[in-house]
């Protein structure tokens, strides 16, 4: 049995008109859109359909509009899964809103399961067993005239068509339309679900890369937080642009102005810097020069050194001949 059924599914695949035609041939129901089924009481009969006599349907209500009551026939549905031992989940909480999507895709898991259990082929009375559920007559009455008034409609049409030729000319264009409205939900069948969930698995794939760098955003929000580099111009330039509001490339340019002032601001040290280098050089070249005066002075012989000491005095006393 398919009690659980990948996403990927041949089963998921089947389209709404099938569906409807399914649910309304085998309950005898006239139901038009898929959802309408939302209230869980279809469910429980197409499962007792599947499994003859194990729902209890005398609790199950057919007249179901509020969300409580839909909640109670779930309830049932859930109990039949527990003696069956189905693991399927039900999302009770998604269905009972009505949602299209979410109603078609539990009851194509019902379709694929019923046809793994009875292979497609029932004898099943669903108007009878509807008698012992709350609305379940109404309902019934509801879809005999519903069907009555289907097949009134068609066998009308037959006789329309011996009129004039005029009449027949005007008749041919809703014939048209008629074919291509019909054509076109067996056109979108397959195709169309198919599309459907390669659209999910995008949505999806998309919404997890937006909260990874949504994540990774947020990490360098908080780094540049911190303390000590907060109010760094490179920080300053980093949440300009994390922060910016248009994305018209504004916000690199402000933030490049503002690494370039930044520069600047630090430039002057650096000159500071530099001349007080260049004093020391010049500092220590002098003191260098004069060691090696020094040295040179104390490798001179005595004689040399008195005729050095004569020459500045003779130079340096304009009072002394020499």
């Amino acid at each position: 049995m398919a009690t659980n059924i990948g996403i990927m599914d041949a089963a998921y695949f089947v389209g709404r008109s099938e569906i409807l035609a399914w649910i309304n041939s085998t309950l005898q129901l006239s139901l038009s859109k898929v959802e309408e089924a939302c209230s869980g009481a279809v469910h429980c009969q197409l499962l007792d359909a599947a499994h003859p006599g194990i729902v209890p349907m005398h609790k199950v209500n057919f007249d179901a509009k509020n969300e409580y009551e839909m909640i109670q026939n779930y309830k049932v549905l859930q109990d039949v899964f527990n003696k069956l031992k189905i693991t399927k989940h039900i999302e009770v909480s998604k269905l009972v809103k009505g949602r299209p999507l979410d109603n078609l895709e539990f009851m194509q898991w019902m379709k694929r399961y019923c046809d793994s259990v009875n292979s497609g082929q029932i004898n099943y009375n669903a108007s009878e067993r509807r008698e012992v559920c709350r609305g379940g007559r109404e309902t019934s009455k509801k879809s005999a005239n519903s069907h009555a008034s289907t097949k009134g409609s068609t066998s009308q049409r037959p006789q329309s068509s011996h009129g004039s030729r005029r009449t027949e000319v005007s008749n041919a264009n809703p014939t048209n339309q008629a074919v291509k409205v019909a054509r076109a939900p067996s056109a979108g069948g397959p195709a169309y679900e198919e599309k459907l969930t390669e659209l999910k698995l995008s949505i999806d794939s998309l919404e997890k890369e937006r909260d990874f760098y949504f994540a990774k955003l947020r990490d360098i929000e908080i780094l540049c937080q911190t303390p000590e580099i907060e109010h760094s111009p490179i920080v300053g330039a980093i949440q300009k642009i994390l922060y910016a509001a248009d994305d018209d490339g504004t916000a690199v340019a402000e933030a490049q102005a503002m690494l370039s002032v930044g520069d600047k601001e630090l430039s002057p040290i650096a000159e500071v810097s530099e001349e007080k280098g260049s004093s020391e050089t010049h500092k220590r070249k002098n003191i260098a020069n004069i060691d090696f005066d020094a040295a040179g002075i104390a490798t001179l012989s005595p004689r040399q050194r008195l005729s050095d000491i004569s020459d500045v005095h003779c130079s340096g006393s304009p009072l002394m001949t020499c």
